[in-house]
């Protein structure tokens, strides 16, 4: 599944079907393909944060390999970034994490999100939209 997720944890487009072992690049070029009814665009001048299993490209930025850029890493040592590489990659992980938490709070809500399904998805679902709701 690929979830597009803003900084206040509202999923702004959503591609069911895909199994975890798919490639993150391949699924992305699916749901950006111009034929499909519900294609992820990415808006002219704008960007959105990446993990490591994508490349920087036109809309994505995604962190340096080989750089250091976990949140645990620098909390544990009570290091600053050395590098202009690991401030980015710092900041970049410290963005990201509202990625991650959004997913966590689903899959701690909705049990089915927290295993592979075995229902095939593709003839019933054509368009899933996904409304959120906080109180």
């Amino acid at each position: 599944m690929l979830g597009v997720v803003d900084r206040n944890m509202k999923f702004l487009y959503v591609l069911p079907g895909w199994e975890g072992s798919s490639s993150n690049s391949r699924v992305l070029r699916d749901a950006m393909r111009n034929n499909r009814q519900d294609a992820f665009v990415v808006p002219q001048g704008k960007y959105y944060l990446v993990d490591a299993g994508y490349t920087n490209g036109p809309g994505f930025l995604a962190p340096f390999q080989s750089t250091r850029c976990h949140l645990k890493e620098w909390v544990a040592s009570q290091q600053q970034p050395q590098t202009s590489k690991e401030l980015y990659n710092l900041r970049h992980s410290r963005a990201r994490n509202v990625v991650e938490r959004t997913f966590g709070l689903w899959k701690k809500k909705w049990a089915i999100l927290r295993v592979q399904s075995f229902f095939d998805i593709k003839d019933q679902v054509t368009k899933v939209k996904v409304t959120v709701t906080y109180g």
